[in-house]
């Protein structure tokens, strides 16, 4: 689905360069939960961008079911980002002034979806993260964990093959964070290939393959053959208490 030939980024600043990736090579197969570890400042935020089309890799070849991405003009990127990827990120970024039917609905305004069908989908999306009960609230108006799902639910909106997920779990309690990875375990079993970065070890237990960064390069690439699959999210806390977190 995804393949990353000599893959490089550098960054220019002045006179000075920073080389963000180092010649990477990657493959990554439909229906993967592949996780993306490594400390600060190792190139892994920079991939997840190149992967994502928010960025542009200096050299290197990158493409998405057989298609080369890297040469395509920035409208064409724009709309992969709308119609195949969804985005979750670690500070939600849903809009206050919004509802939370509304803030699920944007992507699919954006995509030229009509009312109807564009209802029926945020309905659904809520629901299956468990908020529909809370579609006329606004986003102060919820806990962190529920931001969290409502994210997840404005990423699905668009029914994308693949979730790329920034720190998704990093500002959660333990018990929000376990509601947010058995949503993507969900997701995943539904045939969605996910890539998430984490600095969270927890979550390594709970994903099928760890890559590791450091320094621009991958040090290891991993199957987790002893994951723990987490039960179906039927018991996601719609009425949990608002500032729990």
């Amino acid at each position: 689905m995804i393949e990353l030939r000599n893959v490089t980024k550098t960054y220019e600043t002045g006179k000075i360069s920073f080389q963000a990736l180092k010649g990477i090579d990657l493959k990554i197969s439909e229906g993967e939960f592949t996780g993306i570890l490594g400390p600060s400042g190792s190139g892994k935020s920079t991939l997840m961008n190149i992967l994502g089309c928010l960025d542009r890799a200096t050299t290197g070849t990158y493409e998405m079911d057989g298609r080369d991405i890297s040469k395509l003009r920035d409208q064409e990127l724009a709309h992969i980002r709308n119609k195949k990827i969804g985005f979750v990120f670690q500070s939600f970024n849903l809009l206050p002034r919004l509802t939370i039917f509304e803030n699920v609905e944007l992507p699919m305004i954006y995509a030229g979806v009509p009312l109807g069908e564009r209802k029926l989908r945020a309905a659904e999306a809520l629901t299956k993260v468990g908020l529909l009960d809370w579609a006329k609230h606004r986003p102060n108006e919820i806990s962190g964990g529920q931001k969290q799902r409502v994210a997840i639910a404005r990423a699905i909106c668009n029914n994308p093959r693949i979730i790329m997920a920034d720190e998704p779990t990093g500002n959660l309690d333990s018990k929000s964070a376990l509601d947010i990875m058995r949503i993507f375990q969900s997701l995943n079993d539904e045939g969605r290939t996910i890539i998430m970065i984490t600095h969270e070890k927890e979550n390594i237990q709970y994903l099928k393959r760890v890559i590791t960064f450091r320094d621009g390069s991958i040090i290891e690439d991993r199957e987790v053959y002893d994951r723990k699959v987490l039960n179906v999210p039927e018991d996601l806390p719609e009425h949990r208490a608002i500032h729990e977190d």
